[in-house]
């Protein structure tokens, strides 16, 4: 077909992604592992959207 179902996967990932994002921002400010934590899987997300990103074009 056209490819929907990816982009809506993209579009999910990036949503998680910035929830991840801001989760860590806001434990940046009373715990700095967990913020790195969060970091590091907000890290794993974007290579997983990339990655996706490419295989659509």
């Amino acid at each position: 077909m056209f490819g929907f179902g990816k982009g809506a996967k993209v579009q999910k990932l990036e949503k998680q992604y910035r929830k991840l994002i801001d989760e860590s921002y806001a434990l940046s400010h009373s715990n700095r592992s967990a913020s790195d934590l969060k970091a590091a899987e907000a890290e794993q997300l974007i290579s997983k959207i990339l990655e996706l990103k490419a295989q659509e074009s």
